[in-house]
């Protein structure tokens, strides 16, 4: 058999359509689990702030900036190790180990203990979606890669409604079973038994990942790349590379002094930003935690620049990359920050139960978001045939079509049509997800998927989950100690955060321009690279 007989026939193994259909359902499953342990935090908010005594910016903190930068720093190195080493295997025991941390957080007796247990959760959770972009990728055509990524993200929406619909009926169980909290087992809390509920599970999950098969790298396209001869001292060459002090190791053997001298200069400005916002909106441990994730980001795009650099060229000369990489997040921001903030708003504003929140805004959120966001998917590909920016179209119509139904989510006194605005807001606000994961691989070569993917989660990560939940908390304290009720702070907050609507509208518009000609050009950037074909 000839090279090209061979590799026609790893292309037809690889796009075998069942087998692919399967994995998608299994990685789905796991991207539940993945949104379940994240999201549970929300309609466990009220109760964890009245247990540990803490107010809504360190309850933002928890589950975004604790989480966020934990999983933007070990998701480059893992990303990086999603290109060149078995990805189920990865997406497996990254499973295995934020399941663990999750049910850990039902041991936590103090903000600090529930903060480490929320740093485990994100160094787990890194693992999981680069890798998922990737094998997905090369199970299916690119011609259909908007609309599979697009079901796959369906995992958001269903693991986020099934996270606020289980906790919410865990906690309600949990006071009717001991309404005496002493007399729990071990002690255990309602919000604490709710963790170790939905953590427990996802170790044994791990083990039918581990049974997948690993599809062939590239196949899907025709762009076969060989196994990686050393992915483990790749992989933690790169994670060097972003661990401060190591990472100027790290940068002297790839760049020698002037590395070094150049990060230490950007170590001084990233300071001095953060610095300012402390000053501003002084919660130390926020902004230190995301000032170090943004060092940590900017020394990793150096380093990456001076050992890879076809992949930092893919990536960072493409005007279309680095444009689609502002204008989803900054979407990210208006749905997490909304969708975190949700059930404590029907608790304070409307009188609701956890359980009645949990239900009703776990339902819409499941079916709602699924309906989006595979919609989105397919309303893109079946564009995209017509016009290349068919992708970016679908994000510039969310802010239009979603703004209308948050508002009427905010200031309807009707509870039930509360929930019908939090609904549709659901189903629009998604449809962009699938539409930026193949954007972000359409733009790279296959080697660089996951890597790429993980710059893009961890700017989603960065600007959706790490400031989203947590400015809008900040800003309902800032308004409930000048006076106003918790309840009507928390609206006028999450109105105000809304306004990152206008970053994505500006920096999509900008992708607009140069979508097509990185598309068009990207084996011929690649080879100008020095990038073998």
């Amino acid at each position: 058999m000839n090279a090209n007989e061979q590799n026609a026939s790893q292309v037809e193994q690889a796009g075998s359509p069942n087998y692919g259909r399967y994995v998608l359902f299994v990685l789905i499953i796991v991207y539940i689990f993945n949104f379940i342990d994240r999201q549970i935090l929300s309609i466990l908010a009220e109760e964890i702030k009245l247990d540990l005594g803490i107010g809504d910016a360190e309850i933002g903190f928890l589950y975004g900036t604790a989480f966020a930068i934990f999983y933007a720093v070990f998701g480059i190195p893992l990303g990086r190790l999603a290109d060149v080493w078995n990805r189920k295997k990865l997406i497996s025991i990254g499973l295995s180990f934020w399941s663990a941390m999750t049910a850990l957080s039902g041991f936590a007796q103090n903000f600090g203990h529930l903060a480490v247990c929320r740093f485990g959760v994100g160094i787990g959770e890194a693992s999981a979606t680069p890798a998922a972009f990737s094998m997905i990728s090369d199970y299916f055509s690119p011609k259909v890669r908007a609309t599979v990524l697009a079901v796959y993200s369906s995992g958001i929406y269903l693991g986020s409604g099934i996270g606020l619909f289980l906790g919410g009926a865990i906690v309600q169980s949990w006071h009717a079973w001991y309404p005496d909290p002493t007399l729990a087992p071990l002690g255990i809390k309602a919000w604490q038994a709710a963790f170790l509920a939905v953590g427990i599970p996802g170790i044994a999950m791990a083990v039918w990942v581990w049974s997948l098969k690993e599809p062939i790298r590239g196949a899907s396209e025709g762009l076969i790349t060989p196994e990686h001869p050393a992915p483990f001292k790749t992989a933690g060459s790169s994670f060097m590379s972003v661990l401060p002090g190591f990472s100027l190791g790290a940068l002297y053997n790839a760049g020698g002094l002037r590395a070094v001298a150049i990060n230490i200069v950007a170590a001084g400005l990233v300071s001095l930003l953060f610095y300012g916002l402390y000053v501003a909106m002084p919660t130390f441990l926020q902004w230190v935690a995301l000032g170090i994730g943004v060092y940590i980001t900017v020394t990793w795009i150096h380093y990456q620049k001076l050992t890879d650099p076809a992949c930092y060229g893919m990536m960072f000369k493409s005007k279309a990359f680095l444009a689609v990489n502002i204008g989803f997040p900054a979407i990210s921001f208006v749905t997490y920050g909304i969708g975190f903030w949700s059930p404590p708003f029907m608790q304070r504003f409307h009188g609701e139960s956890i359980a009645d929140a949990g239900l009703y805004l776990g339902l819409g959120s499941a079916v709602g978001g699924f309906i989006g966001i595979v919609l989105g998917g397919i309303v893109a590909d079946y564009f995209r045939a017509k016009t290349v920016n068919a992708r970016l179209y679908v994000g510039l119509a969310i802010p239009l079509l979603a703004v209308p139904f948050a508002l009427g989510f905010m200031y309807t006194e009707n509870i039930a049509m509360a929930y019908i605005y939090s609904f549709l807001f659901s189903v629009i606000s998604p449809a962009w997800i699938g539409c930026a994961a193949s954007t972000v691989n359409d733009l790279v070569m296959p080697r660089m998927r996951a890597t790429a993917s993980a710059y893009y989660l961890l700017m989603n990560t960065f600007v959706g989950l790490a400031l989203g939940p947590f400015l809008i908390g900040q800003f309902s304290d800032l308004y409930h100690r000048s006076g106003v009720d918790s309840a009507e702070a928390l609206q006028l907050a999450m109105t105000w955060g809304l306004g990152a609507f206008a970053l994505s509208v500006l920096a999509l518009l900008l992708g607009c321009l140069y979508l097509a000609s990185d598309e068009a050009s990207r084996l011929d950037r690649a080879a100008a690279l020095g990038e073998p074909l």
